[in-house]
């Protein structure tokens, strides 16, 4: 087992996976556990169908620029600025009384993800289309086909994420628990919910790669539901998460390459076991 990792090491592309797996899974976990508090873990997963449908977009004008100009634009650039502004818009709906927040967010979701479907049926050359579209939803190879540039994009944009967490923890932790008081005490709330906002549809955009866009929300919610069954402070929840979501996401890789499961799917199985066992220990600590 140790001589066939050690070969499969010696493959870039494996090791741009597991740089990319730890980042992402760093990045989630961080804002999984606000997510959960605020109870906002849904909007993981309307924003995953946000990014697939960008994603569909985004193939589907690369192949009209294939065939006009012979050049492609990188997907990142379309599907990351569509999130963001549904982000926005989606944290705006949220306040609006006409269209409750949970609605907005499964009409967005349904829409999104209809719509990229319909996209990638009637302009996409591809001879695998089911192929394809099951690589988008559940992160079958594409994490394993990263370039370099890729990764250093993912890279930059994980160290944004984590300093802008470090930066304002202080003023998370007030939004996440108590928003009004937050506001009374003259934290600006709807600002630094606009940050998280932008930060988790980053987040999003990257864990498509590792997990596909339909298991974004078990990378975000699964680590921070685990911590919570032993720890109560927010900041041992958060650490506790970050560690549980880091090592899940490696052991996953792992178990994946060695076995030629999924990875996504891997991943998020070994996620619901980790969760399964704090549950336990839980249980037991009372």
């Amino acid at each position: 087992m140790i001589d066939t990792l050690i070969q499969y090491f010696s493959f870039p592309f494996v090791r741009y996976a597991f740089i990319v797996g730890v980042l992402i899974s760093l990045c989630s976990s961080l804002l999984g556990v606000t997510l959960v508090l605020k109870r906002f873990s849904f909007i993981g997963d309307g924003l995953s169908h946000v990014a697939f449908g960008a994603l569909c977009i985004a193939s589907v004008l690369n192949t009209f620029l294939t065939n006009k100009i012979n050049k492609q634009i990188d997907t990142m650039y379309i599907v990351l600025p569509a999130t963001i502004i549904c982000a926005i818009l989606l944290l705006r709906t949220s306040r609006n009384r006409k269209i409750q927040g949970d609605a907005a967010i499964a009409m967005v979701s349904v829409a999104s993800l209809a719509l990229g479907y319909l996209l990638m049926n009637v302009f996409s050359t591809s001879t695998n289309l089911t192929g394809d579209v099951c690589t988008t939803l559940f992160g079958s190879t594409s994490i394993l086909t990263l370039t370099k540039a890729k990764v250093w994009l993912c890279t930059i944009l994980s160290i944004i994420v984590i300093t802008a967490f470090i930066i304002f923890y202080n003023k998370i932790f007030c939004v996440t628990f108590d928003e009004s008081f937050a506001t009374a005490v003259g934290t600006h709330a709807n600002a630094y919910n606009l940050v998280l906002a932008i930060i988790i549809a980053v987040i999003i955009v990257l864990a498509m790669n590792l997990v596909g866009s339909l298991l974004i929300s078990a990378l975000v919610i699964f680590p921070a539901l685990s911590a919570m069954r032993i720890f109560k402070s927010f900041r041992s929840v958060t650490i506790c998460s970050a560690c549980v979501s880091v090592i899940c996401s490696i052991s996953g890789l792992l178990v994946s390459i060695l076995t030629g499961t999924p990875v996504g799917s891997t991943i998020v199985a070994v996620d619901l076991c980790a969760f399964l066992l704090f549950t336990i220990a839980g249980f037991v600590i009372k």
